[in-house]
């Protein structure tokens, strides 16, 4: 049987994400910086196409993961010229997919975070198994300011890195953490000053291509079967549930506050 070692290369491409493999690092990287890189269900279905195909490519040993410009990735479009459609949960679909790609991966994933991380954005960059960020770099769980709840399996993913209370913290009140917050909170992997930051990325990479993969493989599932074990269960609790709100007076009541710039006025339906 012939093996075939072109996955990456098979791929179609996708308009706001680029897919690049050189040295053995595949990065993905939203580009859609006039928006901080918010994705749609398109720029979703091709990270996970990316991610399964990686796994498919010997030549892949690492995966960069993150956004161009001055964001890494702001969550899910609800600008007007951007806003989902409340009555689709396809978005939701394809972000389960990436998140399920991410952590099933036998390669390490990386996520690069220089700048705001909002929403699924946040679940994107946790799925990753190191997350490194700029000082400048924020993470923001947004769902509630528009009548929504966390998705992307984050009630998981950050409940697993800094404890149920901090997780119901962000996930409650929706502050913005700065990135040296996240550090010392454990939500992150490390922080780097902005000037030296692309500097100090590819010296991660460089010794995660250097690593014994086998062993960086199955360190990654011990892992996480230890500590994810209710991510499949999440992701499905969270579909259930933000397919109800996404129909629902508030979430259109806040996109629209947010479109317009002002508070919403929520009425609990």
């Amino acid at each position: 049987m012939t093996v075939i070692d072109s996955a990456i290369d098979a791929l179609a491409p996708v308009e706001g994400l680029s897919v690049t493999l050189a040295d053995g690092v595949l990065s993905v990287t939203i580009d859609r910086p006039d928006s901080l890189n918010s994705v749609t269900t398109e720029v979703l279905a091709g990270i996970a196409d990316a991610m399964e195909a990686a796994a498919r490519d010997p030549r892949v040993r690492v995966v960069r993961f993150g956004g161009a410009g001055r964001g890494f990735c702001s969550g899910a479009g609800i600008s007007a010229e951007d806003a989902i459609d409340g009555s689709q949960t396809d978005i939701i679909v394809e972000a389960n997919r990436a998140i399920r790609a991410m952590v099933a991966l036998p390669h390490p994933v990386v996520a690069v975070v220089q700048g705001p991380a909002a929403g699924i954005g946040v679940s994107l960059a946790l799925a990753c198994d190191l997350v490194v960020a700029s000082d400048k770099a924020f993470f923001l769980l947004a769902f509630t300011k528009i009548g929504l709840m966390p998705d992307g399996g984050a009630s998981a993913l950050v409940a697993a890195a800094i404890g149920r209370i901090r997780a119901m913290r962000l996930a409650l009140l929706a502050e913005r953490l700065s990135a040296a917050d996240a550090l010392d909170w454990g939500l992150i992997s490390a922080v780097y000053p902005a000037q030296e930051f692309d500097a100090e990325v590819d010296k991660l990479l460089a010794g995660l291509i250097a690593g014994p993969a086998v062993a960086l493989a199955k360190t990654k599932h011990a892992i996480n079967s230890a500590t994810l074990t209710e991510l499949d269960s999440t992701l499905d609790r969270e579909y259930v549930g933000q397919s109800i709100l996404l129909n629902a007076h508030d979430f259109r009541e806040g996109t629209r506050a947010f479109q317009e710039r002002r508070s919403p006025s929520f009425t609990d339906s």
